[in-house]
């Protein structure tokens, strides 16, 4: 729903005569607003995180389609962004080489930084980090942030690959991201999510997905198999936690 707003304000923005440079720090800067919208209802608040997210996306989501009054915004120019989501540095495309660095960037973070022992942490045991004297909350709040930005800059190429603004463009990114997420758990860190697994989670649905629709599969198939791979990500998940906390 982020992404979507960013594409929306971006096309919006550029069809009024601002320019792209402008228009995508606007898009980054609503990002940024969602992140910390949901940073302080979750991290501040404590209010619970799945429901407080889904409630800012719908808001995002709306927000959205209200720009354009329930329908997309068309540009007649993709400014600096087009060549960037264009380009190819011989067989490899530019953005694709952009999202490695991206993933090895993020990987770093969360493994070889303190930083990110404390995500890991948190998410094992949140008290035992705050009575640590980590500011739990502050990491948190600062996660979102991250994410609504990097939403709102997936919309920026998302406009530029489109040369417009689509209001419904992330309906199905938001399932698509958290089948992923629990695959990359399956995948190398037993019922642990980690960036190296997330990216197996991505080219295996992706392969998936592609496949199917290769082998003629109609919509609703490839729904199914969405549905039974977050089914099975999310068992394999919650039976590792439980098998954990049993030994200890």
């Amino acid at each position: 729903s982020v992404a979507a707003l960013s594409t929306m304000i971006i096309a919006g923005l550029v069809s009024a005569g601002v320019s792209w440079p402008v228009a995508v720090l606007a898009a980054l800067a609503a990002g940024m607003a969602v992140g910390a919208l949901n940073g302080l209802l979750v991290a501040g608040l404590g209010l619970p995180a799945l429901v407080t997210t889904i409630a800012t996306g719908g808001l995002a989501g709306s927000v959205a389609a209200a720009i354009g009054k329930g329908t997309s915004i068309p540009m007649a120019t993709t400014g600096f962004m087009g060549p960037v989501v264009n380009a190819n540095l011989g067989l490899v495309p530019v953005i694709a080489l952009a999202v490695a660095a991206l993933y090895a960037a993020a990987w770093f973070l969360q493994d070889r930084t303190t930083f990110g022992h404390y995500i890991y942490a948190m998410e094992q045991n949140r008290r035992a980090v705050v009575e640590a004297g980590v500011r739990a909350g502050r990491i948190l709040f600062l996660l979102y942030v991250l994410s609504g930005t990097l939403s709102a800059a997936a919309g920026a190429l998302l406009a530029a690959n489109l040369s417009s603004g689509q209001p419904y463009i992330g309906t199905s990114y938001f399932i698509d991201g958290l089948t992923a997420v629990l695959l990359g758990g399956m995948a190398l860190k037993m019922g642990k999510p980690n960036m190296v697994g997330t990216l197996v989670g991505v080219l295996l649905l992706a392969v998936l997905l592609s496949g199917a629709a290769l082998l003629g599969w109609t919509d609703s198939q490839r729904q199914i198999v969405r549905a039974a791979l977050l089914i099975s990500g999310v068992a394999l998940v919650v039976w590792t936690r439980r098998k954990t906390r049993a030994r200890l």
